[in-house]
């Protein structure tokens, strides 16, 4: 099994607090992978780490199987990452239709038909979830080989969300790779071939498939 992105001893320090403690993370080719952890875990900071918008202060960063620590976010994006953010994932001053159109072409709506009659609204103008539509379509237009989702279910209806979940399913049988930073383990993704990785206090507690996980030891994290 490949591993289509991945950390390793690296360490991450905001000021003087240290986020990553020298981990070792592989999320492999083909995979949803997902990082489980409590807030203040290190989920985030391992996310924007293999996007490049954080830089560790130790350890190398590779994506497929390309040393990558010291490509700034726009050269990684150019070779197939794709990051959303949990804040700050849309340009505000921008409608819809030409937030859409900076992923690259596709349907109007991205796949999303609930943000058909929002594409001549500003994205400054949505709801927390209508935002979040507009983010996660942008990024799944780019195709992209990795994509990086920092709790994307947040504020999205639960019909929409599980079509969100059947399409990253779909995109991991295509070959690409998923990320998803969760406090909890989606329902449609507690299956086979689902990678975890929990994160607790900027180390990995557990790395393995929801089957080999000790019930209750993401509730520990």
């Amino acid at each position: 099994m490949s591993a289509a992105a991945e950390l390793r001893g690296v360490r991450v320090r905001y000021g003087l607090l240290e986020a990553l403690h020298g981990i070792d993370l592989a999320c492999p080719a083909g995979r949803v992978t997902v990082l489980l952890g409590r807030n203040g875990s290190g989920r985030s900071t391992v996310l924007h780490t293999l996007a490049g918008s954080v830089r560790p202060a130790a350890g190398r960063v590779f994506c497929q199987g390309r040393d990558v620590t010291g490509l700034d976010p726009h050269r990684r994006a150019r070779l197939g990452t794709a990051l959303v953010p949990s804040e700050q994932a849309v340009f505000e001053s921008l409608t819809v239709a030409e937030q859409l159109s900076l992923g690259g072409p596709g349907p109007a709506d991205a796949g999303f038909p609930e943000l058909a009659p929002l594409l001549h609204r500003r994205a400054g103008d949505l709801s927390g979830g209508q935002r979040q539509l507009v983010a996660l379509g942008r990024a799944l237009l780019t195709r992209p080989r990795l994509l990086l989702l920092d709790e994307p279910g947040r504020g999205l209806a639960p019909a929409v969300l599980r079509r969100l979940h059947g399409t990253l399913l779909d995109l991991a049988a295509e070959g690409r790779t998923v990320v998803l930073a969760e406090q909890t383990l989606p329902r449609a993704l507690d299956r086979p071939g689902t990678v975890l990785h929990l994160l607790r206090r900027g180390r990995v507690a557990f790395s393995g498939e929801p089957a080999e996980l000790r019930p209750g030891a993401a509730d520990q994290a």
